[in-house]
């Protein structure tokens, strides 16, 4: 195994905020999304210099953080503990994130995400190689340590305004001819049956197709899932209550389509008690939700050794933080194509701080050191501002 350099002391984080508007507005069944407003982290020590993004949506619909919660964190706690410090590793970095703060995992994906691509870049080795050494650390089996150079692409499609079908048909479409490896439709209660139906008139009953309900449905529904089971959706991506885990564990026992987990699998021990309990054995995993790539490592780890079916997750975030995902999407355990879309989808053309391109239904990963490219500071410059930045002031290290 290469030897690496996992220490590193931050002497300058600057906190950006930006807000790109979408081509389209996203709706799920919780709410709507106009634009992408993200806070983007750039962390340096001397002259190497980590990105990282942290990605709620502006309403606590999603998940309670906010883009101004994880904003306050970031500028009033993290920053001004962690600049300064030499952080000892990976692991290390992750119990100063999580020693002090409960939860606001978004806010600390941005600083994790970052410093690991500050940690692939000082070693001058791609971010892959990196999580790969420390997959193998953690004792993740060698046949899933094996991994592409590029993600196959899903796409995620909103509920249109007003519940417009014909609207609703042309993403459709849109997506078959775009060469889209998976179609994901969002679904409501009243926005569930018909759309479906459209959809496989559309895709047949061989294309891969699933839903997601974002937590929208009560178990007193259990009718309308067993209505969905004749679209033979590969699964159900959490149609249930974020917190009521035994809810769809009884709902799985009356349908036959398989419930993944999305905004349910928070972290590790989470996973650990999801797997123990038998209620679901497909998993979304998000590096923002879970708060990183350490975390998401140690569950593609419980994952792989117990048969669990994973797929990649994204927001959206920017084509910035979908690199991570894409990263770590690229291994072998992953079995189903990823949330992660090319810029043109989200964004007019050039205005993505990554401009992520996707060919034959595939995009590959930048093979530099690092997550391999740099975030567009014209984008950042355009659509946003900086709102923190901290330089050391002494040459001492401090400690935590």
């Amino acid at each position: 195994m290469k030897k690496i350099t996992e220490n590193a002391t931050i002497d300058r984080l600057v906190l950006y905020e930006v807000k790109i508007p979408f081509k389209v507005p996203f709706r799920i069944s919780k709410g709507v999304a106009y634009y992408r407003k993200s806070l983007i982290v750039e962390m340096r020590e001397k002259d190497i210099v980590g990105f990282g993004e942290s990605a709620p949506f502006e309403y606590p619909f999603y998940s309670s953080e906010t883009t101004e919660s994880a904003k306050y964190l970031l500028s009033s706690f993290f920053f001004p503990n962690i600049i300064g410090v030499e952080i000892q590793s990976i692991r290390h970095m992750n119990e100063f994130l999580n020693n002090s703060i409960v939860g606001n995992n978004f806010a600390k994906a941005a600083l994790e995400t970052a410093f690991w691509d500050l940690i692939a870049k000082k070693n001058n080795i791609p971010l892959k190689e990196l999580l790969k050494i420390k997959m193998k650390e953690l004792g993740v089996k060698s046949k899933y340590l094996e991994s592409e150079d590029y993600i196959e692409s899903g796409i995620s499609i909103g509920i249109p305004e007003n519940g417009d079908k014909r609207v609703f048909r042309n993403w459709i479409k849109d997506a078959i001819k775009a060469g889209y490896k998976r179609v994901k439709i969002k679904i409501k209660s009243g926005w569930d049956v018909e759309p479906l139906k459209i959809t496989r008139d559309i895709l047949g009953y061989d294309f891969p197709l699933w839903t997601d309900s974002n937590a929208s449905y009560t178990l007193k529904q259990i009718d309308v899932f067993k209505k969905l089971d004749e679209f033979e959706c590969l699964f159900h991506e959490q149609p249930l209550y974020v917190d009521n885990y035994l809810e769809n564990l009884e709902l799985s026992k009356y349908i036959k389509t398989p419930i993944c987990l999305d905004e349910s699998l928070k972290s590790y021990n989470i996973a650990k008690q999801v797997l123990k309990l038998g209620i679901s054995k497909i998993w979304n995993l998000k590096i923002q939700r879970i708060g990183g790539l350490y975390e998401a490592i140690k569950i593609y780890k419980l994952a792989t050794a117990n048969e669990v079916d994973l797929w990649g997750g994204t927001m959206p975030e920017t084509g910035l933080g979908a690199l991570f995902i894409m990263n770590i999407g690229s291994f072998k355990g992953f079995k189903y194509p990823s949330d992660v879309e090319p810029s043109k989808r989200w964004f007019e053309d050039g205005m993505d701080l990554v401009e992520l391109e996707m060919s034959d239904g595939k995009i590959y990963i930048p093979n530099g050191p690092g997550i391999g490219v740099e975030p567009n500071f014209e984008i950042i410059k355009k659509y946003g501002k900086k709102v923190m930045e901290l330089k050391v002031k002494k040459s001492t290290v401090r400690e935590f």
